[in-house]
Parts: C-alpha cells; structure tokens; sequence
C-alpha cells in the first residue's frame, strides 16, 4: 500500500511560512506530479513528504499511520534526486544494491533485487560498469534501479529528467511511465516542466505560493482551470486573456463585438486558447488584428497577432497555412472554448 495523506501541513523557516496549510490525499498506486513555479514551495512539500524537512504544524499520514515525526528512514519511501549521486567506484550492481548491503542483507537477496531491478530498467548489459561510461539517462535509470531495490511504499521525483538533453528527457518519460506501469506504485514527481506533467500524470497539484491552486487530471487543468493562475500556467504556449465586460449573459470586448456567455455576469476576464482561434478575413470574427510574428514549428505555426488595445494574442495555425508578419486577419473564438473569470481571477462557468 502506498496512500499518503498530507493534513494541514505548513513549513515555516523562523517567521516566514513556505507552505500555508496544504491538505492532500495520494491514492496508492497513483501517478501524482507537482508544479508550480520556481519558489512556489513544490520541492519543499516533497521533502516533507520524505521526512527530509521538518512539518512545522499538521500531519503528514502513510499507509494510515502518522509519520510526521518518523525520520526517513522508517517511512519506507525512496526518493531519486535531480543528481544522481552514483559512487564513482563501484559498478551499476554495487551502485543499485548498496542500500541493501548496509542494511544487511544476504549477498542471494541483493543480487537477485537487483537483477530484476536491471530487468525492468534495462540495464543487464551495464551490471559490470562504472557510472562514468553510461550516459545520462542510463545513470538516471540507474539511480531509479537504487530505490527499485529498496521495495518501498512510495516513490519520490525531485526533478530527475532536469539534467539531461531534450532527447534522452523524451526517452526517460517512456522509462519511467512503463516503470510506473510495471510497478503499479505510488509515485510523487516534482518538476517545472509542463510536458512532463502533462503526459505522466494521473493527477497534477499546480501550486502557487505555498499553497494548491488545483488538483486535477492534465485534461482537467486544461479544459477546465479553476483560476486565471492555472489558466495561464498550464498550456505551452498559455491561455491568451483579454479583457472583456459580461452583463445580461452576453460578453462585449473592446470595439462592440461579442456573444453569449450566460451565467458569467460580472466576468472581467476572457479566456481562450491559442487552438481554440479560427483566422479569417479581417471583420470576420470578434478581434481584428495584424500578424507580428510567426513561428514556424512544421506541423504547426505560432502566430502572434497584434490586437491593439486587447493586446498581443497567440494564434495556433496549421504548419501549411501561408502567413506572413504584416498580414491583416480577423479571429473568431470558438464559443464552447472560451473561459471567463470574475475580478478575484475565479473561473465562471
């Protein structure tokens, strides 16, 4: 069983307060990543987790026994680090069975932990070599392999992908979904990037501040943010907003043109994304605007239409679209996308 239940938890460092009062459950077995932007508190909170930092007040609940006050070692989790923190002078084997040996375990044991840690990392033909001939993700894997062996009640990522190149980053998202598929284990994985989030996940925690903004699937967050901070957090590129006035379950934007929004009365705030905007002909749509930019991506174009006082949005187009800086063009919101929000930054539905 891996469930772990985080209770009012707070983290405070003298008189300021990192983490403001988080309640959070984890089912076992899930697959949960935290995001949030540099400070927001996100490494802290699985430190705590880890029984690396102290909770300064609440609970922190695994397996339905309080392990607040347990040090590390007695709440069964493995953490794997954003460096790999491998022993020069040992083998990948020596390296993935070390824990075992000093807690000691018979020589049958550790070998055969590892070797079926080995088997599902892919690491057989590597048992013999030193960490300075693997590669980057291969010491990853390898450093995976060392909490594997452990057997523990949960699994701790604290941004393990950072440190390599963008194609291994690619082929460790495989590694570590069919690892989590394999294992059926309770994983918490910290990181800042958002296609990691969104393609690992069975649930992500945006936090902002100390606090949780929201928890929800990737297409939860994505369709349907709670609030204009995940709404612009979640999505590469971000939700374009534009300001806007909703009174009689109809929204107006600058220059008159608008629609239906009902039950947004009040709404300050319009949000769309960059696929949900059709480009047209100028007067078409609800904004008219001029292309300032475009970014070709082969499938896709970038655009980055000038709007005038709504300001600068961004337009996805299709990659064969013929589009060039300077070009005038009308955008048409698709109505079922279109988010609002009120003055305290709250979705409306």
């Amino acid at each position: 069983m891996g469930a772990i239940t985080l209770k009012s938890v707070e983290k405070w460092y003298g008189e300021v307060q990192v983490i403001k009062g988080v309640d959070l459950e984890i089912n076992d077995g899930e697959f949960v990543i935290f995001v949030g932007p540099s400070g927001c508190g996100k490494s802290t909170l699985l430190r705590m987790i880890a029984g690396l930092e102290e909770t300064s007040r609440g609970q922190v609940v695994i397996d339905g026994r309080d392990a607040t006050a347990e040090p590390p070692s007695k709440r069964g989790l493995a953490m794997v680090f954003q460096s790999y923190a491998l022993y020069p002078h040992m083998s990948v084997a020596e390296n993935m069975g070390f824990s075992l040996k000093t807690a000691g375990a018979p020589k049958p044991e550790i070998e055969a932990k590892v070797a079926e840690a080995a088997r599902a990392l892919r690491l057989e033909d590597y048992l013999e070599r030193r960490p300075k001939d693997l590669s980057g993700g291969q010491r990853q894997r390898v450093a995976i392999g060392r909490s594997i062996v452990r057997d523990p009640t949960a699994f701790l990522f604290d941004e393990p992908l950072s440190n390599l190149d963008a194609a291994l980053r690619v082929e460790m998202r495989y590694e570590i979904a069919k690892l989590h598929e394999q294992l059926a284990s309770t994983m918490i994985y910290v990181t800042h990037d958002q296609v990691e989030a969104m393609t690992l996940a069975d649930r992500i925690v945006v936090l902002s501040a100390g606090r949780i903004e929201q928890v929800g699937s990737p297409r939860e967050l994505y369709e349907k943010p709670g609030n204009l901070f995940v709404a612009q957090f979640i999505g590469s590129p971000k939700m374009n907003i534009l300001p806007c006035t909703v009174t009689g379950g109809a929204f107006s934007l600058e220059g008159g043109r608008g629609g239906d929004a009902p039950g947004c009365d009040g709404a300050v705030h319009l949000g769309i994304r960059p696929e949900a905007i059709t480009l047209g002909a100028p007067g078409s749509g609800l904004v008219d605007g001029v292309v300032d930019l475009v970014e070709y991506l082969g499938a896709d174009n970038f655009l980055v239409v000038d709007c005038g006082a709504l300001g600068k949005l961004t337009v996805r187009a299709d990659g064969e679209a013929t589009i060039r800086v300077g070009d005038e063009v009308g955008l048409q919101f698709a109505p079922a996308k279109t988010h609002f929000f009120d003055p305290e930054g709250m979705a409306l539905a």
